[in-house]
């Protein structure tokens, strides 16, 4: 059932960022090309990890390459990896690693500070001891806002909920994360 659940999310993603590049491309102006284009981001932060009653809380990096469909909507691939949890009374034994394919909506202001909303989808791990004992499908959901520093250098700071799905308890992790976005 997961695997349906996960090939299903991915078709919707990359449905919902065609469709988005097919009605951009019909009528661009001259402003839109400004918005379009590649960019690679890098970001880090703070992770608090849920999970089986052991919570706690570790430092996270994360990095991928994305692009701008229009001035309202980007898509990127990250990989992000959080650890070495606390899980046990003797040891820092647990890190969590997805691969996500995600989408942003850029609530326009008319202003160097953009709102966004964001979802995504993929695989994760969660290794214990060194072994991939947590893996399936993964999801997120973020909230955030980018500055723009210059035309091709946003500062990026956010929450993101992550959620590897799998048997038993799945590793739940509520981020706050900052970064940057170079766009090409």
């Amino acid at each position: 059932m997961k695997m349906n659940w996960l090939k299903t999310s991915v078709v919707a993603l990359a449905l919902a960022g065609a469709v988005a590049g097919q009605a951009q491309a019909a009528d661009p102006t001259p402003d839109s090309y400004a918005a379009m284009g590649f960019y690679l981001r890098g970001d880090m932060g703070w992770s608090f990890l849920e999970w089986s009653g052991r919570d706690d809380n570790e430092f996270t990096v994360g990095g991928g390459i994305g692009y701008q469909i229009n001035e309202n909507l980007r898509t990127d691939l990250r990989i992000d990896w959080a650890g070495f949890y606390d899980t046990t009374p003797t040891a820092d034994d647990m890190s969590v690693t997805t691969a996500l394919g995600n989408l942003y909506f850029d609530i326009p202001m008319d202003s160097v500070i953009t709102p966004y909303i964001g979802a995504g989808a993929g695989y994760g791990w969660g290794t214990i001891d060194g072994a991939p004992d947590k893996d399936g499908f993964a999801f997120a959901l973020m909230v955030g806002a980018s500055f723009s520093l210059t035309d091709n250098i946003e500062i990026d700071a956010g929450y993101r909920y992550r959620q590897v799905m799998s048997s038993g308890s799945d590793p739940k992790e509520h981020q706050l994360l900052t970064g940057l976005r170079y766009k090409f």
